[in-house]
C-alpha cells in the first residue's frame, strides 16, 4: 500500500501548488460548463478520502461535519473562499493523508461497510477504498486541468 499513498500524496503536491499558484479570484471562479471551481475540487478530495476511509470503517474522521457537507459528492460552490480556508485544505491535504497512512500502518481499519461508488464497483475493504481513492483524485485533477484551461 505504500505505493497507492505515494500516488495520493503527488497528487496532493500538485494540487496544493495550485492554491500556491493562482489567486483567491482564480480558485473562485466557477467557469461556464462547470458546477464548482478549482478550490471546490481540491477541497472535495480531502473530504472524500475522509469518507472513504474513516467512516466507511466506523472511524472518526479528522475533518468536520461542517467541512463535509460543504464539499462531498453532490454539493456545489456556494460561496467564495477566503484565504483561511484555503490555508486549512492545503494544510488538510497532508495531514489527513499522514494520518491515514499511520493508521493504516497501525491496523486501525479492521471493519469496512460495503460502499458502491458511481462507476458502480463495490468497495469491500480499506485497500480498495484507498486504491479507488485515487482514482477518484485522478478525474478531479483532470476537472481542475481543464478549469485552468478556462482562467
Amino acid at each position: 500500500m505504500n505505493w497507492a499513498f505515494d500516488i495520493t500524496l503527488k497528487n496532493r503536491q500538485i494540487m496544493a501548488s495550485f492554491l500556491d499558484r493562482f489567486s483567491l479570484e482564480e480558485l473562485n471562479k466557477v467557469p461556464d460548463g462547470f458546477r464548482n471551481n478549482i478550490f471546490w475540487n481540491i477541497a472535495h478530495l480531502v473530504v472524500t478520502q475522509q469518507l472513504l476511509t474513516y467512516n466507511l470503517s466506523g472511524l472518526p474522521m479528522l475533518i468536520d461535519d461542517e467541512l463535509v457537507n460543504k464539499y462531498r459528492k453532490g454539493s456545489k460552490t456556494e460561496n467564495d473562499v477566503i484565504e483561511e480556508e484555503v490555508n486549512l485544505i492545503k494544510g488538510l491535504l497532508f495531514s489527513t493523508l499522514e494520518k491515514t497512512f499511520e493508521d493504516y500502518q497501525k491496523g486501525l481499519f479492521k471493519e469496512y461497510q460495503t460502499y458502491t461508488v458511481t462507476t458502480n464497483s463495490t468497495l469491500t475493504n480499506i485497500e480498495q477504498a484507498i486504491e479507488f481513492n485515487n482514482f477518484h483524485e485522478g478525474i478531479h485533477l483532470g476537472y481542475v486541468l481543464a478549469m485552468i484551461k478556462s482562467l
